[in-house]
């Protein structure tokens, strides 16, 4: 299996602004502006703590690909991110362990445009991979 280092923890929030100001409290400190992706109607903003990265994920319309679920969870972390070398063979042991791909790899503006796919399995619910940056 392709080695997975953990990147960060997935925070699904409604209001990112709101979000970020409890995490300061709890000391986090952004390493990131919010960022607009627009190919998953989301807002982005990067948090780090102790060596752990959080990602504030929040939608900005209705056609996000997390507006239906913030309906249903609120608030809540609901994904880890794994980098690996190849996503490609990532995605494919993964498969292996019965995970299913959410929609193809795309890019990613958070990550400076690098891939990310996410999977979902029955037993431990979705992870997203992310391409390695590969200099």
């Amino acid at each position: 299996m392709n080695k997975m280092k953990i990147d960060h923890i997935g925070y699904l929030v409604k209001n990112i602004g709101k979000a970020k100001s409890v995490f300061c409290a709890l000391g986090f400190q952004p390493v990131s502006e919010v960022c607009r992706d627009e190919y998953r109607d989301v807002d982005i903003c990067f948090l780090e703590k102790d060596g752990y990265t959080i990602e504030l994920v929040s939608p900005f319309s209705d056609d996000s690909v997390v507006a239906d679920l913030i309906k249903k969870v609120k608030n809540m972390p609901y994904h880890i991110c794994y980098e690996v070398s190849d996503l490609s063979s990532g995605i494919a042991d993964l498969r292996k362990e019965g995970f299913v791909p959410i929609g193809e790899p795309a890019p990613a503006p958070a990550f400076g445009m690098r891939r990310v796919c996410f999977l979902q399995s029955a037993r431990i619910g979705m992870i997203e991979l992310l391409e390695s940056g590969k200099e």
